[in-house]
């Protein structure tokens, strides 16, 4: 007998290994239920957004507003990018340009290249942002490049159309801002 009782953990006397072998099981035990507590928050934020975009396709632009809302605040892409039209088109929310163009922006400083492509237009127009054909050229580059296939060709025309207004060295300063941009996650 090594002096060792039965049981197993902390305090119990058991053997070094055995205790290892508890904090470790603990570990994961503790790792696994994080896992499933956040897939599980994942899932109904996912749910959520499914339940926004019913909303929004029924046109009930206010239960719609109401769910996005507070996906977006927490960094949901999709959910700003949607916002960021509702504010755009006054749907659900008053218009507001500004209001938009910041949503569009969150959106697209984290990759989704439908918010890209409004944030661009918006520049180009000077609504909610100043009129700045640089930054409209840049995210419409960018807009174009992440496209899905179906979308690239139409996104294409149109950042050509704003590029048939710059200088050469806007054109070289566009290009440069979009070749130095890098999505950035907000969660």
């Amino acid at each position: 007998m090594n002096g060792c009782s039965d049981k197993i953990g902390p305090g119990t006397g058991a053997p070094r290994r055995n205790s290892f072998t508890w904090v470790r099981r603990a570990f994961f035990v503790a790792a696994a239920t994080t896992l499933v507590v956040l897939s599980t928050a994942d899932l109904a934020q996912a749910q959520s957004f499914r339940q926004g975009v019913s909303a929004f396709s029924r046109q009930d632009y206010a239960r719609a507003s109401q769910i996005f809302i507070p996906l977006a605040e927490q960094g949901e892409p999709s959910a700003q990018a949607y916002l960021g039209f509702m504010f755009e088109t006054g749907r659900g929310v008053p218009k507001n340009y500004t209001e938009a163009a910041m949503w569009y922006r969150r959106a697209a400083e984290q990759g989704d290249s439908l918010a890209q492509y409004s944030l661009g237009l918006l520049y180009d127009k000077g609504q909610g942002v100043p009129r700045d054909i640089i930054e409209a050229n840049k995210w419409l580059n960018l807009s174009t490049a992440g496209a899905p296939r179906r979308a690239r060709e139409a996104r294409a025309r149109i950042r050509d159309a704003v590029t048939t207004k710059m200088t050469r060295g806007e054109i070289t300063r566009s290009r440069l801002r979009a070749l130095e941009w890098a999505p950035t996650r907000e969660r």
